[in-house]
């Protein structure tokens, strides 16, 4: 197998547009590789343009019907059929929609390639990470679900168990739902509590359909958690379901907006917890899958300050070359920003919360506390369910 990481990337994916006024700007897209390659972190990866995912490829989770509204409406974005969540505040139709979705579709299922054949060890797709998608319906941005092709191409290339892990502020709904009657895949999603954010889904008690009892895990965590309770929360309950389930690939989903300054959500999460929660993903990934890892981006509207600096941090742990926190960015990146922008991009790649400390699960919890609330829930909810061995 290659010790080499693979950075998936193809400039189209920046027009993945809703529009000037969604908060969903590619500028974020932009800024993050123009930083990767700021910081040299780019000759330190194999940069691959994946080709676009194909009708039969995105027929593994999604339906026929709903990939032709989706080519409809890219022909033709004013008769966008509501019925399929297109046309939405959420997920306006615009030329070119089904195309540049399936290509970033195809950058995360290159990515699944890539590792389970052994020509990479790491592969990233921050364009990806699109985990609201459903089979038959665009939703909460996300068009085609990139996260959930990639672990069917998977299945589909002989893997008996996937675990993805996903800690965007919103829960993994569409990916939960894709998988919710299959075994061979746990999700696991550390989200803000579903009675304060979209899309109100992913409380402790979903747990996987009766025949995949076990393989849902949820994590939901109140307003407010910041970078002690967030990790605690993950350290609590990630390494032992993932230990447990035994898979033989990771796939983890970074969505950017858990941070303080995200305009979307309640989390008080900083970078320096985000890059602390990256470095424990790639140890989970060394520790019980050989390596293979496929890392993705996910959302995060604070498009200048925090999710460059984020995926930047995660590109350079898969290239094994981990960005130093209170690394100084280069004043040309800086200028970019403005001249793009007209935004003053931060100074350093930290938050200057470095290094995160958190209180471990096993040294005791405090019953009255609601992130341990929080936690206990998770964990009794599907902890029984494993140690009894239902799959």
């Amino acid at each position: 197998m290659s010790g080499r990481a693979q950075l998936m990337w193809d400039e189209a994916v920046t027009g993945y547009d809703f529009g000037p006024e969604h908060p969903m700007d590619p500028v974020r897209l932009a800024l993050t590789r123009s930083l990767v390659g700021a910081l040299g972190l780019d000759r330190e990866v194999e940069v691959v343009a994946a080709r676009a995912a194909g009708e039969s490829t995105l027929r593994l989770v999604h339906r026929q019907d709903y990939i032709d509204a989706v080519k409809a409406a890219s022909v033709e974005p004013g008769r966008a059929d509501l019925s399929y969540g297109l046309g939405t505040v959420d997920d306006p139709a615009f030329a070119g929609m089904h195309e540049v979705s399936a290509l970033i579709a195809g950058q995360s299922v290159g990515a699944a390639e890539a590792v389970w054949r052994g020509d990479a060890l790491h592969a990233v797709n921050f364009a990806g990470g699109l985990h609201h998608a459903m089979p038959g319906a665009a939703s909460g941005f996300c068009v085609y679900n990139d996260a959930a092709l990639a672990i069917a191409r998977l299945l589909e290339l002989g893997a008996e168990r996937v675990a993805y892990v996903d800690v965007d502020v919103h829960h993994g709904d569409g990916v939960q739902a894709a998988f919710w009657e299959d075994p061979r895949v746990l999700t696991v999603s550390l989200h803000e509590h579903p009675r304060t954010l979209f899309p109100q889904t992913g409380w402790p008690e979903e747990t996987g359909a009766e025949c995949a009892e076990g393989t849902a895990v949820n994590v939901a965590l109140p307003a407010g958690t910041g970078d002690a309770g967030w990790l605690r929360a993950f350290h609590a309950v990630v390494p032992e379901v993932i230990a447990d389930f035994r898979p033989q690939v990771l796939v983890t989903q970074h969505g950017a907006d858990t941070h303080f300054e995200d305009p979307l959500a309640h989390l008080a999460v900083s970078l320096d917890a985000q890059r602390a929660v990256q470095v424990a993903c790639h140890e989970l990934a060394h520790e019980h899958v050989g390596g293979r890892w496929v890392a993705l981006g996910g959302g995060g509207y604070a498009v200048v300050d925090v999710v460059p600096r984020s995926w930047t941090h995660l590109v350079g742990i898969a290239a094994g070359r981990a960005v130093e926190p209170e690394t100084v960015i280069p004043e040309g990146w800086r200028q970019e920003v403005f001249a793009r922008t007209r935004q003053l991009g931060p100074m350093r790649m930290t938050d200057g919360r470095w290094p995160v400390s958190w209180a471990s699960w096993e040294a005791g919890y405090d019953p009255a506390d609601r992130l341990d609330q929080a936690v206990v829930a998770a964990r009794r909810a599907v902890f029984p369910l494993r140690v009894a061995g239902v799959r």
